[in-house]
């Protein structure tokens, strides 16, 4: 049986000197035959929800992507909320943005997250994230840290992966070359999208290549296998997560899985290219 899944992001790519990762998570989403993507639900935190839009209706278009439910604003919580209800039990959320449509969705049925099966999450940090001697700062639980508290104290299960674990998960030099040696219209619009990025990246952290932080969100859906697979226990605030922080806490409130390490990340990147493949042979179908 398929995996439902809602995919809430802030996709920004597409927009010059933005990141592209949840872009790119999309494309892998829609290439899975495991997982059916019943919706996507549009948060702000790359940039602002306007900004959000306009690229991932752009992206849509420039691949003819014409059957997936998109939302925004109210519609945004009232679709996560009514999908919950109609799927309960079964419905996974993937929330790689800010965490305002969750909250609000919540807000619009107090038994949101109740129905829910998980939700799998990008973001948070447990101590400061530094990559090449630069630090980075968190964004998506920082973005809206009230949201982000009633999230991380509900009584869902929930996986995190932090920023820590996902620093690792670089699409590097080998993944472009492969890329850019592909042949169909998936990989021209993700090599004409990501070379902005690709030069910011090695400008400010001397990486070849950059971090892909919300696929390894959505990989860990299907392939636990390749993570560590550590439980703890946190105890948020909402002050602690002006600045990401999950506060570590042995005796803290709330038990989550928090994957540490990507064990294989040549089989993580290659899972990646198996699912543009398959989208892109569905695209030459259609």
């Amino acid at each position: 049986m398929k995996k439902k899944v809602i995919f809430d992001c802030d996709n920004t790519m597409g927009i010059i000197g933005k990141d592209v990762d949840d872009g790119l998570t999309l494309l892998y989403l829609l290439g899975r035959d495991d997982i059916e993507l019943l919706g996507l639900t549009l948060t702000y935190g790359n940039s602002s929800l306007e900004d959000v839009k306009k690229a991932t209706y752009s992206l849509l278009d420039q691949l003819n992507i014409k059957d997936l439910k998109v939302f925004s604003d109210k519609e945004a919580s009232i679709f996560l909320a009514e999908q919950s209800e109609k799927y309960k039990d079964e419905l996974i959320v993937l929330a790689t943005g800010s965490m305002t449509n969750l909250h609000s969705a919540y807000n619009y049925n107090n038994n949101f997250y109740k129905n829910l099966k998980e939700i799998y999450l990008m973001g948070g940090i447990i101590k400061p994230l530094v990559i090449n001697n630069v630090e980075v700062k968190e964004l998506n639980f920082a973005c809206n840290p009230e949201a982000a508290y009633n999230v991380l104290t509900s009584p869902c299960k929930i996986s995190i992966l932090n920023g820590h674990t996902t620093a690792n998960a670089i699409f590097g030099l080998n993944e472009l070359e492969t890329l850019y040696k592909k042949e169909g219209e998936i990989y021209r619009v993700i090599e004409k999208s990501i070379e902005h990025w690709v030069d910011r990246i090695y400008k400010k952290f001397n990486i070849e290549g950059f971090c892909n932080w919300d696929m390894a969100a959505a990989i860990y859906i299907s392939h636990k296998e390749l993570f560590s697979n550590e439980e703890v226990s946190i105890n948020p605030t909402i002050e602690s997560l002006k600045s990401g922080d999950l506060n570590l806490d042995i005796n803290g409130s709330k038990k989550i899985i928090m994957p540490e390490t990507i064990k294989d990340l040549d089989k993580f990147n290659s899972i990646i290219f198996q699912a543009f493949e398959n989208f892109n042979k569905r695209c030459n179908h259609s």
